[in-house]
């Protein structure tokens, strides 16, 4: 049995930066939920890092499309 290679057209533009715009809202979801989980079952590393409560509030307070 042969295979038969097609060739792999690129994606057009559009959907490259929608790959990528949905690539960075999930990072920051995702490092927003992990960030209340720390917040609320180890407060005491948040402070370790060097970010106080309400730093903590208003980041996870954010929408996603917000840096």
């Amino acid at each position: 049995m042969t295979h038969i290679r097609t060739a792999r057209l690129p994606a057009p533009p559009g959907l490259a930066n929608l790959g990528a715009l949905l690539a960075a809202r999930d990072a920051r979801l995702r490092f927003r939920w992990d960030l209340a989980r720390k917040a609320a079952e180890t407060p005491h590393l948040i402070d370790d890092i060097g970010l106080t409560p309400d730093e903590v509030a208003a980041e996870i307070a954010k929408p996603f499309w917000r840096v």
